[in-house]
């Protein structure tokens, strides 16, 4: 596809009778951020191994700016670079000697490894801590390393691989103010994720996962316009007063609702007219919730939407286990 970074068509991996990858198909446009979504399990991490060639698929292509993923393995290593789920760092060396062999893997020569290692550095923002070996960095500190490492070759695309599970706010926010600044460089990113929050904040558009099948592409504004404009929740008391008050709120006007153990959600495209017929129902029921909230949809509604589960369950599937690391 014309403008496009990545193509992926009919990918298919299994492991064992597990498939853990079914006629996944979807194309990254150049110099975006591209959210691959789903639980643990879904299949992210085995398309983001397919697609740097740590993997071959069974049956399908993809190509990494033009180049078949499985015929041209050794040019698109070349072009690529590549974060996994943990840091890949050697603990023992610094920062700096972190960089620098990195650079000589890529046949940088080494004046210029030099500069590129300090240019990194500086601007992850570990400068100071350059020549402190890396077993004394914070588990932020070393993602920043590993995703510099994965951009001392200037690559012109860059593989994310659920680059801030397990750090705080703060180095989850550092990390996506560095991915932001890399695609107004022209990177083009992609990126999987359990985070909804994450996806909906840095991606241009999103593939949702969901047991080895896309099922859903496009972008996270037009996937939560799905939903309507609003959402309306009602937490009860318990479990059995939020069924009865399913039940009375599937017999009025409004909008279907979801019940999900004491929670209650209605979604909307008038958000006061719906609030107040479903409080008159809970009220003539004798039904009264302990909390109300109306809000925006979210990614996670969407996910809810489409699979029946949230996209933070973390169920691994056996097809990602038997892959070596869950997606």
């Amino acid at each position: 596809m014309a403008g496009s970074a990545i193509v992926v068509d009919q990918l298919t991996k299994r492991f064992g009778s597990v498939t853990a990858l079914d006629r996944v198909g979807f194309a990254v446009p150049a110099g975006t951020v591209f959210g691959l979504l789903g639980p643990n399990g879904a299949g992210k991490t085995t398309a983001i191994r397919i697609l740097t060639t740590l993997l071959r698929p069974d049956h399908g292509s993809a190509t990494v700016l033009g180049l078949d993923v499985v015929r041209n393995a050794a040019a698109v290593r070349h072009q690529i670079g590549l974060a996994g789920q943990y840091a890949a760092v050697d603990e023992h060396l610094t920062g700096r000697e972190n960089l620098r062999l990195i650079g000589r893997l890529a046949q940088l020569r080494r004046v210029e490894l030099r500069a590129r290692a300090d240019q990194l550095l500086t601007r992850f923002g570990l400068a100071e801590a350059a020549s402190r070996p890396v077993r004394t960095y914070s588990g932020g500190m070393r993602r920043r390393l590993d995703v510099a490492a994965a951009l001392v070759a200037r690559p012109p695309v860059l593989f994310l691989d659920e680059p801030t599970t397990g750090l705080d706010l703060l180095s989850r926010n550092e990390l996506w103010a560095v991915i932001r600044e890399l695609v107004a460089d022209g990177t083009t990113v992609v990126l999987t994720t359990q985070y909804l929050e994450e996806a909906d904040r840095l991606t241009d558009r999103v593939a949702v996962i969901d047991r080895g099948r896309v099922i859903a592409d496009d972008t996270a504004a037009a996937l939560k316009m799905r939903l309507g404009s609003t959402v309306v929740e009602f937490d009860m008391a318990d479990e059995q007063a939020a069924a009865g008050a399913a039940v009375a709120l599937a017999g009025g006007r409004g909008p279907r609702p979801e019940r999900e153990r004491s929670h209650i959600r209605l979604t909307s495209n008038d958000s006061s007219a719906v609030l107040i017929d479903a409080l008159h129902t809970l009220e003539v029921s004798r039904l009264r919730p302990v909390a109300v909230q109306v809000r925006a949809p979210s990614l996670d509604d969407v996910f809810l939407l489409l699979t029946g589960h949230h996209a933070e369950d973390t169920q691994a599937g056996a097809g990602e286990r038997q892959g070596g690391e869950a997606a």
